[in-house]
């Protein structure tokens, strides 16, 4: 085994920029893809379904993406813990990018038939796979470098790479929105953003080239055999209370960021431009807080902010709801600030919360998996609930407001049960408690 008194420990700085970097990158290439299934997908890959049926099936492609994430948390996740968090940056970041390079490429029903749609599923499960593993392997090089006592600030660089990803993805449909005619986006303009993933990956890969390994995984004297097994052999109460935990910032986050979109666009006749713009602003000011609610969580506490956070989501559903059918642009952009600014409470501790749940020899598995199923439970089911749950009422989609309620109260519960971590020996190679 490498001593780890030879390693040459990066600054926290430089190492937290490139983990925030590579996971904005591949969040780019995630986000772009559903920002295309709400707005041009349906009808160019789906032409024989109604409008509805087609953001449906759209939205069905998109949720396979969150069920790929698991799998690849499980495969890259083994990769981490058996060989070190290093290899999992460089090997997730090449997946996720070729295939959204890929899908920019796919022609459409008109041109191939049935094969379109189907090569639509396997590249977005491809990007689920490679997304799987990239979130587990930044944070985890995050975290295993830093001090105890910031824990929490540093690993929540990585957690603002998805912000910057949305924003860029979102920024670039904007800018093609604004400069090309309805008929030239949906011809071509759609795939310019898959194609740009190409070019970000390339500066990924060059930013982690010169990351060195997590100084935790080469103090460890044995490595899991098989870490998938210990962790359900060993954790699967902690494993389904993490992903129950975290399914409602899923769920919130792809309500804004997804649904809401098309539900604006469809059925309350907004604008692109409008509607694009007034979750971009709100996504800015999550972005921004990241850090703050990281230090409130190195200071007071993991599980309060978790709490607080969900609290605040199961109160403010219902007026998010209100005001994004009101179709005006600052009452929807309240609307999604305050589900913001409730997501990111909880969320911007997790990044050090989840690792320090797990034992070092299974971490990377451990937190990843339960990261990714809260995808699944949260992010792959809430578009397709949502766009059916507004179907069945009138203007203000109430029953929508309902379910997400009652999935941060899911979290609420899951999140009590918990235990507090904020001084456990996460950073260290001694197993952790509980």
């Amino acid at each position: 085994m490498q001593d780890v008194r030879t390693v040459r420990a990066p600054s926290m700085l430089r190492l937290a920029a490139a983990s925030l970097a590579g996971t904005a990158i591949e969040f780019y290439d995630f986000f772009v893809y559903g920002t295309a299934a709400a707005l041009v997908l349906g009808p160019l890959f789906f032409p024989t379904f109604s409008p509805v049926a087609g953001t449906l099936a759209a939205f069905a492609t998109f949720g396979v993406g969150f069920v790929a994430r698991p799998l690849g948390s499980v495969l890259f996740g083994h990769i981490g813990d058996r060989h070190g968090r290093r290899p999992v940056l460089v090997a997730s970041l090449l997946l996720t990018g070729a295939s959204t390079v890929a899908v920019g490429c796919v022609p459409t029903y008109d041109t191939i038939g049935v094969t379109a749609p189907l090569l639509l599923l396997l590249l977005r499960f491809l990007q689920g796979l490679g997304l799987g593993g990239e979130w587990g392997g930044a944070v985890l090089l995050t975290v295993e470098h830093a001090p105890a006592d910031r824990r929490g600030l540093w690993s929540s660089f990585p957690q603002v790479g998805p912000a910057l990803g949305f924003l860029l993805a979102n920024g670039v449909v904007l800018a093609l929105s604004a400069t090309l005619s309805e008929a030239q986006f949906a011809q071509w303009g759609w795939r310019v953003p898959f194609w740009a993933a190409g070019v970000l990956a390339l500066v990924g890969l060059w930013l982690r080239s010169s990351l060195t390994e997590s100084p935790r995984f080469l103090e460890l004297d044995s490595h899991a055999r098989v870490p998938l097994v210990e962790v359900v052999r060993d954790h699967w109460r902690l494993l389904l209370l993490t992903a129950g935990a975290l399914s409602v910032g899923y769920a919130i986050f792809y309500t804004v960021t997804t649904w809401s979109l098309a539900y604006g666009t469809e059925r309350l006749g907004v604008s692109r431009s409008v509607m694009l713009t007034c979750i971009m602003a709100a996504v800015v000011v999550k972005g921004a807080l990241t850090p703050l609610a990281a230090l409130l969580g190195d200071r007071y506490g993991r599980r309060p902010l978790a709490l607080i956070g969900c609290a605040a989501a199961a109160l403010w559903m219902f007026p998010m709801v209100a005001l994004l059918a009101t179709g005006a642009p600052l009452p929807m952009f309240l609307g999604f600030l305050g589900a913001m600014v409730a997501f990111i409470t909880m969320f911007a501790v997790i990044a050090a919360y989840l690792p320090e749940l797990y034992e070092p020899r299974v971490r990377c598995t451990g937190a990843a998996v339960g990261y990714n199923l809260g995808g699944v439970l949260g992010g792959a089911l809430t578009p397709l609930v949502a766009t059916a749950l507004a179907e069945q009422g009138g203007r203000v989609p109430w029953a929508v407001g309902a379910y997400l309620t009652g999935v941060a109260l899911l979290s609420l519960g899951c999140f009590a049960l918990l235990p507090e971590t904020r001084l456990a020996p996460a950073a260290t190679a001694e197993p952790a408690t509980g």
